[in-house]
C-alpha cells in the first residue's frame, strides 16, 4: 500500500509541470517564453505586451494580469498559459484579419467617405476583426442616415470567413425614402405671424420649389440652424429673452411624415437707451462712432450690435491693430425695458510687417508677384491690403491656388511675415479646339498661349479659329506692366475673313487685315481704362446677286479700304466668379472712331451693365441692359455694314434665330443696324442634382430686344421690340461649356425666323 501512494505522489510531481499555470500556487522564475498559435502577428509583438520577462519571478496570481494585457491588445479571441518546468508557454488564438469590405445601397454618402469614416474608428482592410466596433459602426450609420431624415433606413452586416484567418465583411444599406416635412407649428408667438416665421425657415412643407431645394426633407443640421434663426430674428427685434422653451419632432408609423412643433416664449421688446465708448482710444472718438449704426431710443437688434462691433474691428485692423478686440457689454434695465451699450476697445499692439516671402514660384519670377502686394514690408499690418493681395494674385491667372499666411515673429508683440505661397500652373498652353453653333457651324480652333511668359507675366499668344462663316489668324503680345504703376501695353496683328451669307445674313465678303497696339490704365481694383489705336485694310467683296442696299454702298464708298481707328473703354468687374457669378456685376463702356483721313469715317459707342443679386443660397437674379450706337461722318454715306448691329439668339433675344432681328434688305435677308436695343431677366438656379450643383446652372429668363437702322431714316418705334421667355441651362461638360436655351417667343411676327431650341458647344483638347 505504501509503494502505490509513493508511486502516486512521484507521477504528481512529474506531471505538476504540465499543469496551467493558473493551476498551480507555486512561485518559479521565468527562464524561457514561448509562444504558440502565431499565424499573422509577430512574437516580438507579444513580447512587446506581456507584463513580464525573462528571469522574473512569476506566482499564479499574475497570471490574471498577463491574460488580461493580451486581451486588450484585441488581437486576440483566446488566450491560455502554461507551464512546462521553468518555460512559460503563451497559447493564442488569434481574431481573423479584414481582407475585403464592400458597401452597398449607399446613394446619401459616398462611398469613399464611408470608407474612410470606418478606418478611422479601426474597421479597415488588413486590420484585425472586431464584432464589437462593427456593431458601433451600424449604430453611427443609422445615426447618420437618422440625421438627414432617412428613418426607415436598414443596414445588414454579413461576415463571411474566408481561408488563412481573414474574413469579408459585406454592408447592405437599404435608404429608403428621406421623410418629407408635413407640418411646422410654432407656439406662443404674439408679435409676429407664424408665416412670417416661417418664411425665414430653410425646412417647410413642400412647395413648388422642393423639387429642386430639397426643402420639405427633414435634416436635424437644417432644424437647428433654422432655429437658430428664430432666435436672430427675435433678437433683432428687439427681444432679448427670447426663449425656445422645447421643441417637437415626432414621425408618422409609416416613417414618411413629419411634424416638427416649436414652443417658445417672447418676452418683452427693449429699446436703445445710451451708446457708450470705453478702453483704450488709439483712434479718436469721432472716427469710431461713424460706424457705430445705432440710435438712442431705437429697438435693439443684436445684428445692428455685432455688425458695428465688426466694422470698428476692421478699421482698427486696417490701422494695424491685428489683434484688435472690441466687446458690447450692454447694461440692461428691467424697469424700463431699456439696454445701455458700451463698446469697450481693445486694441492691443500696433503690427507692423517685417517680411514678405514668396514661396513656391519656381519658374515665376518674384517681381510679379510683388507688383500685386498692397501690403508692403515695414508698414502696419492691414487685414484689408491682405485679402486684396490674395485677390489679386488669383486674378492673375497664373496660379492654381494661393495662400497668405501671417505669423507672428518669434520673440516680438508687434511683428509679424506674410507668406504667401503659390501653386503655379504650367505657362504655356497648347489647345485645339472643336465647337458648334447653329449661327456658325462647326468651328475648328488652335491656339499657342504663353500667359506668363518666361515668368515674366507677360502674354504672348497665336491663335487660329475657322468655322464655315470666319476665318481668323491672331498674334498678340501683352505685357500688363509696361510701367510700374500698372500700365499695360498690348500689340494685335491679326488677319479675318468672314462670309456673311454663310450666318444667313446679306450677301457679302470681308477680309480684314489689322494691326493695333492698346494701353490700359488701371483705376481701382475693380475699374480698367483702355486706350487702342489699329490700322485696319479692308477688302469688300459682294456676289452677283448682291441685294441693291450692298451694290450701292459698294458704289458710294468703293471695295477697298484703309482706316486709322482710335477706341477706348472702361471695365469695372466686380463679379464673385467670371463662369458662374452669383453675386456684383459687369459694365462696360466701349467708343471707337475713324480718323478723318480714313477711307471710311464712322464712330460706335456702346453700354452694357449686369448685375447679380443673391436672392438666398438657392436664387440668383440678374438683370442686364445692352444699348449699342454707331453712325458715318464725313464722306461716307452710311456706317460700314460688317460693323452693323444684329439681334437674336443665345446671346440677345432668344427663341428668335441667330442674327435675324431688325432691317432687312431687298433680298429679304437680314441687314442689321446701327443702333442695339436689349435688357434682359433671369432667375438663376442651380440643377437639382446634388453632384452637378457646381457645373450646371439652370434659369428662366425673359428677353427684350430690337435692331434699328436710323441712318436710312428708320425712327424709334417700340412695336420693333422682340420679346421671349424660356428655360436655359448652363453646363460647365467636360466638353467644354454647354449652353442652352428653350424660348418662346411672345410677340413674334409673320416674318420672323423663329428657333425655339438653341445651344451652343465648344469644346478643347
Amino acid at each position: 500500500m505504501n509503494s502505490v501512494i509513493k508511486l502516486l505522489g512521484a507521477l504528481m510531481l512529474v506531471t505538476a509541470g504540465y499543469l496551467p499555470v493558473s493551476a498551480t500556487a507555486e512561485t518559479f522564475t521565468i527562464k524561457d517564453i514561448r509562444v504558440e498559435g502565431l499565424q499573422r502577428i509577430s512574437a516580438g509583438t507579444v513580447f512587446n505586451y506581456l507584463p513580464v520577462k525573462i528571469g522574473e519571478q512569476i506566482e499564479s496570481e499574475k497570471t490574471g494580469d498577463i491574460i488580461r494585457d493580451l486581451f486588450k491588445t484585441g488581437f486576440f479571441k483566446d488566450v491560455r498559459l502554461e507551464r512546462e518546468d521553468d518555460v512559460l508557454i503563451v497559447f493564442v488564438t488569434e481574431r481573423p484579419a479584414i481582407a475585403k469590405i464592400d458597401i452597398s445601397g449607399n446613394k446619401s454618402l459616398e462611398k469613399e467617405q464611408l470608407l474612410l469614416a470606418l478606418k478611422d474608428i479601426g474597421l479597415a482592410e488588413g486590420r484585425v476583426f472586431n464584432r464589437s466596433v462593427l456593431d458601433k459602426i451600424e449604430q453611427e450609420l443609422q445615426r447618420q442616415y437618422f440625421s438627414q431624415g432617412k428613418y426607415a433606413v436598414k443596414l445588414e452586416s454579413t461576415v463571411t470567413p474566408l481561408e488563412r484567418n481573414r474574413v469579408a465583411i459585406a454592408i447592405d444599406i437599404s435608404e429608403g425614402m428621406t421623410a418629407k416635412i408635413k407640418q411646422i407649428n410654432i407656439i406662443g408667438n404674439r408679435a409676429f405671424e407664424e408665416d412670417d416665421l416661417l418664411d425665414e425657415f430653410e425646412l417647410s412643407p413642400p412647395t413648388f420649389w422642393s423639387f429642386f431645394t430639397k426643402n420639405d426633407q427633414y435634416s436635424k443640421q437644417k432644424l437647428s440652424a433654422d432655429l437658430e434663426t428664430l432666435r436672430s430674428y427675435y433678437l433683432d427685434r428687439g427681444y432679448i429673452n427670447f426663449e425656445i422653451t422645447s421643441t417637437q419632432v415626432s414621425i408618422t408609423p409609416d416613417k414618411k411624415d413629419i411634424y416638427v412643433t416649436i414652443n417658445l416664449a417672447e418676452g418683452d421688446v427693449y429699446s436703445i437707451s445710451d451708446i457708450k465708448l470705453a478702453g483704450q482710444m488709439v483712434v479718436a472718438k469721432e472716427d469710431i462712432f461713424p460706424l457705430i449704426h445705432l440710435t438712442r431710443g431705437t429697438v435693439f437688434s443684436r445684428k445692428d450690435v455685432l455688425e458695428s462691433s465688426e466694422r470698428i474691428t476692421r478699421m482698427l485692423s486696417n490701422k494695424g491693430y491685428a489683434f484688435a478686440n472690441i466687446n458690447s457689454i450692454p447694461e440692461i434695465d428691467e424697469d424700463n425695458k431699456q439696454i445701455a451699450i458700451t463698446y469697450y476697445v481693445d486694441p492691443g499692439s500696433r503690427v507692423y510687417v517685417r517680411r514678405v516671402n514668396m514661396r513656391g514660384n519656381y519658374s515665376t519670377r518674384d517681381e510679379v508677384l510683388r507688383r500685386e502686394m498692397r501690403q508692403m514690408e515695414s508698414a502696419w499690418f492691414s487685414s484689408e491690403l491682405v485679402s486684396r493681395s490674395r485677390e489679386r494674385l488669383q486674378r492673375l491667372g497664373y496660379f492654381d491656388d494661393v495662400t497668405i499666411e501671417t505669423p507672428a515673429v518669434p520673440g516680438s508683440t508687434d511683428q509679424v511675415d506674410i507668406n504667401v505661397g503659390i501653386t503655379e500652373k504650367p505657362m504655356g498652353n497648347l489647345m485645339a479646339g472643336l465647337g458648334f453653333s447653329q449661327a456658325d457651324g462647326f468651328i475648328l480652333s488652335a491656339s499657342i498661349t504663353q500667359n506668363n511668359f518666361l515668368g515674366t507675366g507677360k502674354r504672348v499668344s497665336l491663335a487660329f479659329n475657322n468655322s464655315s462663316s470666319n476665318t481668323h489668324y491672331e498674334l498678340g503680345y501683352d505685357n500688363p506692366y509696361y510701367t510700374v504703376d500698372g500700365i499695360s501695353r498690348g500689340f494685335t496683328l491679326s488677319y479675318k475673313k468672314t462670309d456673311f451669307d454663310e450666318v444667313d445674313t446679306a450677301r457679302y465678303l470681308t477680309d480684314i487685315g489689322l494691326i493695333g497696339v492698346d494701353f490700359g490704365i488701371p483705376i481701382s481694383e475693380t475699374d480698367r481704362i483702355k486706350f487702342n489705336f489699329d490700322l485696319v485694310d479692308t477688302t469688300f467683296k459682294i456676289p452677283d446677286d448682291a441685294s441693291d442696299e450692298i451694290a450701292q454702298y459698294k458704289l458710294d464708298n468703293g471695295d477697298s479700304f484703309l482706316d486709322f481707328r482710335l477706341g477706348s473703354s472702361w471695365t469695372r468687374d466686380s463679379r464673385n466668379s467670371s463662369l458662374l457669378p452669383t453675386r456684383g456685376g459687369l459694365q462696360r463702356f466701349s467708343a471707337s472712331v475713324t480718323l478723318p483721313g480714313s477711307d471710311l469715317e464712322y464712330y460706335k459707342v456702346a453700354y452694357k451693365h449686369k448685375r447679380y443679386f443673391p436672392l438666398n443660397k438657392t436664387f440668383t437674379l440678374a438683370l442686364n441692359g445692352d444699348i449699342a450706337y454707331g453712325d458715318s461722318y464725313g464722306d461716307t454715306s452710311y456706317m460700314p455694314l460688317w460693323e452693323n448691329y444684329f439681334g437674336g439668339g443665345v446671346r440677345t433675344v432668344r427663341g428668335f434665330r441667330d442674327y435675324s432681328l431688325g432691317p432687312r434688305d431687298s433680298n429679304d435677308d437680314p441687314l442689321g443696324g446701327n443702333m442695339r436695343l436689349g435688357a434682359n431677366a433671369e432667375l438663376f438656379f442651380p440643377a437639382p442634382f446634388k453632384a452637378a450643383e457646381k457645373s450646371v446652372r439652370l434659369g428662366l429668363f425673359l428677353d427684350a430686344g430690337t435692331i434699328y437702322d436710323t441712318s436710312r431714316g428708320s425712327g424709334f418705334d417700340t412695336g420693333e421690340f422682340r420679346y421671349s421667355a424660356g428655360l436655359s441651362l448652363l453646363w460647365l461638360s467636360p466638353l467644354g461649356p454647354l449652353g442652352m436655351s428653350l424660348g418662346m417667343p411672345l410677340n413674334d411676327q409673320s416674318s420672323d425666323d423663329l428657333e425655339v431650341f438653341q445651344f451652343t458647344l465648344g469644346t478643347t483638347f
